[in-house]
């Protein structure tokens, strides 16, 4: 099958943004009371990339609020070309999925956003790659901890790694000090009981100790 590659200027543009600012909060909760208000939160803390999942409910109604108010946001935890199309549709303006999805791929290569795509092993790394992603999600990152990263970038120096599933405040200095790019931050952030409470200034109080943290590698 012919795929379409994905613009030289989008990748580049992504990995450089990752480098800048490598911090993604990825948004799981129930109930989501206030999107814009929530990205408004995190970024104030210092996180301006934010992430909602297709786990959430109206997780495009999410996205839609947050885009139209100006915040970077993405969709993730994307399984189909059809979920890819109606999240960018809602204003996603990256995809990110948890295994290996070349049909996310080509949605976002289509639509000219960079995907983030899932993987583990050095095999997946490869395909990823293959696949035209910006950069490349190591997922469960607890699994194997950040020495990983360090073994990943023997065979893999110049691809951008993105630890993902278990990076706290207390870990995640570590696996930027070992070679990931950037960072997903999940519960440890946006915890999904001061999400739905709209407790905002905790959630800023969270982004802001996770963003220090990782200065401090």
């Amino acid at each position: 099958m012919n795929r379409k590659a994905p613009a030289a200027a989008v990748v580049a543009e992504a990995r450089a943004a990752l480098a800048a600012e490598p911090v993604i909060a990825v948004v799981r909760a129930p109930r989501i009371p206030d999107a814009a208000a929530l990205c408004a939160a995190l970024a104030e803390g210092g996180i301006t990339w934010t992430e909602f999942t297709f786990t959430t409910p109206e997780v495009t109604t999410h996205l839609a609020k947050a885009a139209r108010a100006g915040h970077r946001v993405g969709v993730g935890t994307v399984l189909t070309a059809e979920q890819a199309e109606s999240g960018l549709a809602a204003g996603a303006s990256f995809l990110v999925t948890p295994g290996l999805r070349p049909e996310v791929a080509d949605a976002a290569h289509a639509a000219g956003v960079p995907v983030v795509l899932g993987a583990l092993t050095a095999t997946e790394v490869a395909q990823a790659v293959d696949l035209g992603a910006a950069a490349v999600k190591i997922f469960p990152a607890r699994a194997f901890g950040p020495g990983y990263f360090k073994d990943l970038r023997g065979p893999y120096p110049d691809v951008p790694l993105v630890a993902s599933g278990g990076v706290n405040a207390g870990n995640a200095a570590e696996f930027l000090a070992h070679g990931a790019l950037a960072v997903c931050a999940g519960t440890d952030v946006v915890a999904p009981e001061a999400v739905a409470a709209g407790d905002w200034a905790e959630i800023t109080r969270r982004a802001r100790a996770f963003t220090q943290a990782c200065a401090a590698r």
